[in-house]
């Protein structure tokens, strides 16, 4: 079964619609898929789960995001796509889509 894990902290303005966009996407995909749900608010838990900034979106442990690069900073922050349309706190639908296809 594919896991589905979404990261977040606590007052990022992105996680709310990235956590939206994410439920779209499996409920045509992949329904009845569960999300494990890690509150990352806590720099314990953002260190023990190599968390890079919220929101972040890993299928079966590996980032949506096809450039990501793990820095070893895993301080609970916002996080930044860069997207072909520049700078966003969501990332693209494709994104996900992909993820859930491989």
């Amino acid at each position: 079964m594919t896991r589905i894990e979404f990261l977040w902290f606590e007052g990022c303005p992105g996680y709310v619609p990235a956590r939206a966009l994410l439920d779209d996407v499996i409920a045509q995909l992949a329904p009845g898929t569960p999300v494990e749900s890690i509150d990352a608010s806590d720099p314990v838990v953002a260190q023990e789960h190599h968390f890079p900034g919220s929101p972040t979106i890993r299928v079966d442990g590996r980032d949506i995001d096809p450039d990501f690069r793990d820095t070893g900073d895993y301080t609970p922050r916002c996080r930044l796509y860069r997207t072909p349309d520049g700078l966003r706190g969501v990332p693209p639908r494709a994104w996900i889509e992909a993820a859930l296809g491989r």
